[in-house]
């Protein structure tokens, strides 16, 4: 790990400890990242090591076609994320917890420098993860617990693909290494669901633009497409599940009330899935829904990556293609609220 790399991170890392986080959680969380990036190497010798398995040096050859598309096509700010590669010696790299009350739609926060706050935290000890789970669930808090298999650190520092990532196919690989760019490019400070569905909407049509015009693979170029619009009804599916919560929630109905009110939603869910999302669905990345698996949290884990995606679709149609679409959303939410940037942009005239 360079001595610069290393300052980089004690700085990102050390203001934690003094605004109440476990040090424990900071030391642990420093010491996986400075593991990561000593054992990275850069990706232009992997792909020239004829020792390397075949299969890695095609992937990480299309993570250098992508990233280098995301700068070229899109105006995007890779800086030194995704040069190396870190071969882990695990499948999955960290373990996110997010959280909610059990009579609310809306987060527990956590505050961290540069980032604001944000409605998860990170665990790269597993184990520590899933006491952090029970003992929010000790709390009365409904609970959502996810495997993570890429992270950002904004630019911060250099960071390396992951063997964790390159588990992708290659439709999704695209996806998420572009992705991670959108936020190295763009992250205003607490507002956590704009920055990861804004991601998720430049990151799904980045690959489309990617198979249909630069390199031109008819087959994935459509199965890209499908994934999109899959995405999209899984978007308001979610959505579909949250509007009866916050108005029970927000009724005068008694505690219990709201808790059978709770059940009869996620039971109605799961169903209306089976029945009506499913047979919409055509990229074949689904499976179905435990009702008694469902919770506050996992809805808004949801909507962290599916908020407002046919009005991210909209702004795209009104610019006509991805970059514009990225520029104009750059200058508008440089400051203050990025959803209010984006109704200002649906709702004004295109030449700004």
């Amino acid at each position: 790990m360079r001595g610069k790399d290393m300052i980089r991170g004690l700085a990102l890392v050390a203001p934690l400890v003094w605004q109440g986080c476990s040090p424990t959680y900071i030391l642990r969380a420093g010491w996986e990242e400075a593991r990561i990036l000593s054992v990275r190497r850069p990706i232009q010798a992997v792909v020239h090591d004829t020792a390397a398995p075949a299969e890695l040096r095609a992937k990480l050859r299309l993570v250098q076609d992508a990233r280098d598309f995301a700068e070229r096509s899109l105006g995007l700010r890779a800086g030194d994320s995704f040069t190396s590669f870190a071969q882990l010696t695990r499948d999955t790299l960290a373990i996110n917890i997010s959280a909610a009350p059990e009579l609310g739609l809306y987060w527990k926060t956590w505050w961290f420098p540069i980032v604001g706050r944000v409605p998860y935290k990170g665990y790269f000890d597993f184990e520590q993860a899933f006491e952090e789970a029970e003992r929010l669930r000790s709390q009365g808090f409904d609970v959502s617990v996810r495997p993570v298999s890429a992270f950002s650190t904004l630019g911060w520092l250099p960071d390396p693909i992951l063997s964790t990532t390159l588990r992708l196919d290659s439709l999704s690989l695209v996806e998420t290494v572009i992705h991670e760019i959108t936020h190295t490019t763009f992250f205003p400070p607490g507002q956590a669901n704009f920055n990861e569905s804004f991601a998720n909407f430049v990151g799904n049509h980045a690959a489309i633009a990617f198979y249909c015009e630069a390199v031109a693979d008819e087959a994935k170029c459509e199965i890209a497409r499908l994934r999109w619009e899959d995405t999209r009804e899984f978007g308001r599916f979610f959505n579909s599940v949250a509007e009866p919560l916050r108005e029970a929630y927000a009724s005068d109905m008694s505690e219990e009330a709201k808790r059978e009110r709770k059940g009869e939603i996620f039971r109605d869910a799961a169903e209306r899935f089976e029945t009506d999302v499913k047979p919409r669905l055509r990229a074949g990345r689904y499976g179905s829904l435990e009702p008694s698996q469902l919770n506050n949290a996992w809805v808004l884990a949801r909507l962290l990556y599916y908020t407002r995606l046919d009005d991210f679709e909209r702004l795209l149609q009104r610019f006509g293609s991805l970059e514009p679409s990225l520029q104009a959303v750059f200058g508008e939410a440089a400051e203050g609220d990025a959803w209010a940037a984006l109704d200002r942009l649906l709702e004004g005239p295109q030449d700004r």
